[in-house]
C-alpha cells in the first residue's frame, strides 16, 4: 500500500510578489520582439557597433563591407533591416549611402537589459 504525501495549499497572495513596475502590454511585446529580431543577427550587431564607433556615429556603406568580410548586397540587406527597424538612418551623398545611428533607438533594449 502506497502513501501519498499532500503538500499544504498556499494562498497565492502570500507567495507572489507584487509588480514594482509596469509590465509590457501585448502590443509593446510584439513591437519589441520585432525590434529585437532585427538585432538578433551577428552581422547586424557588428554593423551597429561599427557605425557607433565611427566619427559622428555615421559610416559610409563603402566602409562597412570589408570589416564584415561579406559582399555589398548582403551588407545592404542587413542595413535595410536596421533602417526598417528604426535603428539607423540612411542618407544619400552622391553615389554613396551613409548610415547613422538613430539617437535613442537602442534605449528600450538597454532598459530591458539593465536590472531594476
Amino acid at each position: 500500500m502506497s502513501t501519498t504525501t499532500l503538500l499544504p495549499v498556499i494562498d497565492a497572495a502570500s507567495c507572489c510578489s507584487p509588480l514594482v513596475r509596469d509590465a509590457l502590454t501585448q502590443s509593446q511585446a510584439d513591437d519589441l520582439a520585432r525590434s529585437l529580431k532585427a538585432l538578433a543577427d551577428p552581422a547586424r550587431l557588428r554593423l551597429i557597433s561599427i557605425i557607433a564607433a565611427s566619427e559622428g556615429q555615421e559610416a559610409c556603406v563603402c566602409d562597412l563591407t570589408e570589416p564584415l568580410n561579406i559582399g555589398q548586397p548582403t551588407v545592404s540587406h542587413h542595413l535595410r533591416v536596421l533602417v526598417e527597424a528604426g535603428y539607423v538612418t540612411r542618407s544619400k551623398r552622391g553615389t554613396w549611402a551613409y548610415y547613422a545611428l538613430v539617437p535613442g533607438a537602442l534605449d528600450a533594449v538597454a532598459r530591458l537589459l539593465v536590472s531594476a
